[in-house]
């Protein structure tokens, strides 16, 4: 009986350990998968037009995940190393905090499974975030104000248009740094609550999707299941973020939220990250009818490396795709928006970004049209967008 007992505690300890330490890693490396791994090898007139760019990527999940932002891995898309290798100056890092089980495109319950609680209590996340959105989120904010504090200003916080001119101006000399955006995936974190919003930005939020995989008390997400528009509390949520200049991301949202918000918004959107119908039908991807409207209100689509935004694991498709929005609505409202560390596998990973560069040449776009799509078109629209200080 004793020898019983000992088996049975021994193989609970061995179920324990394998959840809180093994199946956290196993998940991200099968989920965060890259299809080409380095190195990459590029045309030398590319990578030196690439080495002169400034890069800027709109989404990024790392922040879910429980390795080290500064040190390199093994696993996942990015980390600071990888980030300078691929000349990458600015990252927006977004925060997920709650996501449905299976993950489907279309009809996704709020009420139903979420695996960011498994994963929350598997990462040994504080207990506070296990039934909290906003608490999740704040968690995440924090881990990446403790990554850029012990990067010796390699890893630099943006909050306002006076930190990102400052970084600019260092990174004028030494691009051994990279900016970092905070975003929220989704404004479930708010719980219903106005006040919340000011929680965010207290914390360093400063661009916020409406929705994420699911509809929230905001609005309608195009994976939801009624695919509403803004509620009541989603209008005051818009005109408080405006308020507070930051910026609104209508990726995920359903056709009606993104109608209503660009209807309703004073100041440029973000689409952060997925794809366009023209080259990839899809529920997320763009028409061009939003394509011109997101246009015309002045704002960025972010195009994304993974096949359900652009129907190909490869560099082509996002080229295609690229090249597509481009001449629909001009190159001076496209940007990258990888969904890196996104459970999305990828073409290559951040060290790989030379490799767009290169196919952009190939496309037949020139350097300044490369500039812009690469990054230039994000730094000049969060220039203009963010707080003064």
């Amino acid at each position: 009986m004793r020898k019983l007992s000992i088996a049975l505690l021994l193989l609970v300890l061995l179920a324990l350990g394998c959840f809180f330490f093994l199946l956290p890693v196993v998940a991200d490396w099968r989920l965060n998968a890259v299809a080409n791994p380095p190195p990459y090898p590029v045309e030398p007139a590319a990578r030196q037009l690439h080495q002169r760019l400034f890069v800027a990527d709109l989404h990024n999940d790392a922040l879910l995940w429980n390795r080290s932002l500064l040190e390199r891995s093994w696993r996942g898309h990015s980390d600071l190393p990888r980030q300078l290798e691929g000349n990458l100056a600015l990252q927006v890092f977004s925060t997920v905090t709650k996501s449905p089980h299976g993950l489907k495109q279309e009809h996704n319950a709020a009420d139903g499974p979420d695996d960011i609680t498994l994963l929350a209590i598997a990462q040994r996340w504080p207990p506070a975030t296990w039934n909290s959105l906003l608490e999740r989120a704040l968690y995440q904010a924090k881990r990446l104000r403790e990554a850029a504090a012990a990067s010796d200003g390699r890893l630099v916080p943006i909050r306002n248009r006076a930190d990102l001119q400052a970084f600019l101006d260092r990174r004028a000399s030494d691009r051994g740094r990279v900016a970092a955006v905070l975003a929220a995936e989704g404004l479930h974190p708010l719980e219903g609550r106005l006040e919340n919003v000011d929680r965010l930005y207290d914390a360093g939020f400063r661009i916020a999707g409406i929705t994420h995989y699911f509809d929230n008390e905001v609005g309608g997400s195009a994976h939801g299941v009624n695919m509403g528009g803004l509620t009541p509390f989603g209008r005051q949520v818009v005109a408080r973020l405006e308020e507070k200049h930051m910026l609104v991301d209508l990726a995920h949202a359903s056709p009606a939220v993104i109608d209503e918000v660009l209807a309703m918004a004073k100041r440029p959107v973000l689409y952060s990250h997925g794809g366009v119908q023209g080259t990839c039908p899809g529920v997320r991807n763009l028409s061009d009818e939003q394509l011109r409207r997101i246009a015309a209100n002045g704002g960025l689509v972010g195009i994304g490396f993974w096949d359900i935004a652009v129907c190909d694991t490869s560099v082509a498709a996002i080229v295609k795709a690229i090249r597509y929005t481009a001449d629909l609505i001009g190159v001076e409202h496209v940007a990258l928006g990888s969904d890196f560390n996104g459970t999305v596998r990828t073409p290559f990973d951040v060290g790989g970004l030379p490799l767009l560069t290169e196919g952009l040449l190939a496309a037949g776009f020139d350097e300044a049209q490369i500039a812009a799509i690469m990054g230039d078109n994000v730094r000049r629209l969060l220039l203009a967008s963010l707080p003064e200080r």
